[in-house]
């Protein structure tokens, strides 16, 4: 990979990050509407984002890219590997820092549940996050930073900072 594609390839992983951490962030504002029936924010971040989906869009990414030709095999990859890191964090997040930032223990569809840290409907929801990010995601974000690099390296750059310093201003002021 020469030094062009590395840095298209950052700036393309920047602008995912922010849309999957936007999307985790309404999934999990519904998925909480459902099971209380009532909206309250989500996440550790002040802004409309949850960097784990960030995180998990950019392991589905390097994982499926190269089958994007095999909608199934993006599925059942992204599923496994977003389920594993899922059930590492929660475990890592509960075991050493005495956090625990979700408990599907008590969720609605909560079948497979390990020690409410995942769950089938979690990891099935992973793999379909895999396949909107992968067909219909994907194209579009590659389609706009092939006709405007410039302003897709601004757009990028500018969420994806929002982003960080929502991250940064998080964990220092709570």
């Amino acid at each position: 990979m020469n030094k062009g594609s590395f840095k298209k390839l950052i700036f393309k992983l920047m602008l995912i990050y922010v849309i999957a951490g936007i999307i985790g962030f309404i999934y999990e504002t519904v998925c909480v509407y459902i099971n209380d029936g009532e909206f309250y924010k989500r996440g550790t971040t002040f802004g409309p984002w949850i960097p784990i989906y960030g995180f998990g869009c950019l392991l589905i990414y390097f994982l499926t890219v190269r089958f994007r030709k095999k909608p199934w095999l993006v599925f059942l990859i992204s599923a496994l590997s977003c389920g594993m890191l899922e059930l590492a964090t929660g475990y890592v997040l509960d075991k050493f820092f005495h956090t625990r930032l979700w408990d599907y223990s008590l969720v609605i569809l909560n079948w497979g549940n390990l020690n409410g840290y995942i769950c089938v409907r979690s990891v099935i929801t992973w793999g379909l996050f895999a396949l909107i990010l992968i067909y219909a995601i994907l194209p579009p974000v590659e389609k706009f930073q092939d006709k405007h690099p410039k302003a897709f390296k601004i757009v990028s750059t500018s969420l994806f900072s929002l982003f960080v310093l929502d991250i940064i201003l998080s964990l220092s002021l709570k």
